[in-house]
């Protein structure tokens, strides 16, 4: 696979594994900044109309989204679990909504641990605070090591 993820396996809407998990960070920022109080799916028919986006409501991205949603407090608990000397609230929002995404892919999914860390450097490189990818890889490697013993609700 080359770095640009042309070769990359494609999700089943089409994109790949990359893309695909920075449009589910793009929901969860989206959603994170309305407060919650539209639901997902009018948020993703909004973002297909206006942006001409092709996001099937009923695909991956969509139930991997609204999963981390549901989710979230859970997600948080056991993030919060291995921060040392941080609180949750005091991390910046698309260094918590990686933090969550990457959490919850290393406890719901197969996807390797090392796939899972890399992809969640990349999306902080490209959205989170200068340096936060470092945070978030030492946060990830932690949670992995301990992913066995987690369980939250898909």
């Amino acid at each position: 696979m080359n770095t640009n993820g042309t070769d990359a396996p494609k999700s089943p809407e089409g994109y790949t594994r990359s893309q695909a998990r920075s449009l589910v960070f793009h929901l969860l920022y989206a959603m994170e900044e309305c407060d919650y109080d539209i639901p997902l799916h009018a948020l993703v028919t909004g973002i297909n109309q206006g942006y001409d986006q092709h996001i099937p409501e009923d695909g991956d991205i969509v139930q991997t989204a609204q999963s981390i949603i549901d989710s979230r407090e859970q997600l948080d608990t056991v993030i919060q679990q291995f921060l040392e000397h941080w609180r949750l609230e005091r991390l910046g929002l698309c260094t918590r909504l990686i933090l969550r995404l990457g959490t919850w892919e290393l406890v719901n999914t197969q996807t390797p641990i090392s796939i899972i860390i890399n992809e969640a450097i990349e999306l902080a490189k490209d959205f989170a605070e200068k340096d936060a990818y470092k945070f978030i890889n030492g946060i990830l490697d932690k949670i992995a090591a301990k992913r066995d013993d987690l369980q939250i609700k898909k």
